[in-house]
């Protein structure tokens, strides 16, 4: 097994991919054991595809999943944390807004947490956006029970059973810190830098999703009403 596994999902990134693998690089070299990069490719229209196989072909140190279609964040990040092999597991967006020398911001509360939840303090975002986050963020709070700061901060390192434990359906991408809990597992949240994006455009509007992410927060706050725990009695 190796030690990292960083996973990220890819979506009509071509301009980004190259850039990612040589951020991810310089940022793991020489300061862990052995890692690998897990590169999940959602269907893209554009020259990703190329471009993660080539990668592939020149890195060992790369893993490059192709889905046959789009099938959307959840299915990505789910699919690449399945095939990872690390005892640890980061995730990352293939955007360059958050920065893979943060993965070792959070590895210090490895292994006294289980899971390490980025939070964007200074997020580089038009305010449309970081409004909604903040909204977004509140009444997913509300409605699940939870006290995350950012649940949809990309940058998370968790250990591999954290990993293992999740069973994901569709938009759960955005509750993994609040799922984690729900496992039994301990959560901190840490605060990481944040970048402008400077290649391509965001795949993920603001109004497309808020109807659905109201929807799945109140079926996270369902699931954690009805958690089964119980201990045994020693004999």
């Amino acid at each position: 097994m190796v030690k990292l596994s960083i996973v990220a999902p890819i979506y009509n990134e071509e301009e980004n991919i190259l850039l990612l693998h040589e951020a991810i690089t310089n940022a793991v070299t020489g300061k862990v054991e052995s890692y690998e990069i897990v590169l999940v490719n959602d269907g893209s229209r554009d020259r990703s595809a190329s471009i993660l196989t080539e990668l592939a072909e020149r890195d060992p140190a790369v893993k490059v999943i192709h889905f046959t279609k789009n099938c959307g964040q959840t299915a990505a990040i789910y699919a690449g944390m399945k095939e990872s092999k690390g005892e640890l597991v980061a995730l990352i967006d293939a955007d360059l807004q958050t920065d893979p020398r943060d993965i070792f911001k959070l590895m210090p509360y490895i292994p006294n947490m289980d899971f390490v939840n980025g939070k964007r303090v200074k997020r580089q975002d038009n305010i449309v956006k970081k409004v909604s986050s903040r909204v977004g963020n509140g009444v997913r709070n509300w409605l699940t029970g939870d006290e995350i700061y950012d649940t949809g901060c990309p940058m998370k390192l968790m250990k591999r059973e954290v990993a293992d434990s999740y069973y994901l359906y569709e938009g759960m991408h955005r509750f993994l810190p609040t799922l984690a809990k729900i496992n039994g597992f301990k959560v901190i949240e840490i605060a990481v830098s944040h970048h402008e994006r400077q290649h391509g455009v965001s795949k993920y509007g603001v109004f497309n999703r808020a109807f659905v992410g109201l929807m799945d927060a109140i079926v996270i706050g369902w699931l954690r009403k009805r958690v089964i725990r119980y201990q045994i009695r020693g004999q």
